[in-house]
């Protein structure tokens, strides 16, 4: 009987011990330093990097195809800084585990809008698990000059800010 009880006690410790080293291994991800000045481009990533951020080009996304996403929150968050930093939290899903997140950002129009476009890519050659994937990311939209400022993702207003 104490048998059985310090081998389940010895199992339950093993199991704990490998749970507690299991985060140990697992490399931390560091944010790209961002000038506040400029808006993102969607044109450069360095070779053999993978990609940080959605607003990052993908290797070989030229032979990948287009897919849609689903949005189903978004949220223009201020960040408390000088000059005004903007970012935009975007919840929803995308077809499959395969699809992978994209975005590209363009400058504010002549009537101060800026405009957010969020789609997927997907190899068409991957086989994939036909399930849906949630996705969660924070866009950094930069910091502009004074004036007021609406966001628009794609296609529908989804905040506005004044600088």
């Amino acid at each position: 009987m104490n048998h059985k009880i310090l081998v389940s006690l010895g199992l339950c410790l093993l199991a704990l011990a490998l749970a507690a080293c299991a985060g140990l291994s697992d490399p931390v991800a560091t944010e790209p330093t961002i000038d506040p000045s400029e808006p993102i481009s969607n044109d450069e990533q360095p070779s053999g990097e993978a990609p940080i951020s959605p607003l990052d080009p993908i290797p070989g996304e030229d032979k990948m195809r287009r897919g849609e996403v689903v949005i189903e929150k978004s949220e223009v968050l201020i960040m408390e800084s000088y000059p005004l930093q903007v970012m935009l939290s975007i919840q929803g899903t995308l077809s499959t585990p395969c699809h992978r997140l994209r975005a590209k950002l363009e400058k504010p129009d002549g009537e101060n809008r800026i405009q957010v476009e969020v789609y997927s890519l997907v190899d068409p050659n991957e086989i994939c698990v036909q399930m849906l994937e949630d996705f969660e990311t924070n866009l950094p939209l930069g910091s502009y000059p004074d004036g007021s400022y609406t966001i628009w993702l794609n296609g529908v207003q989804v905040g506005e800010f004044k600088q």
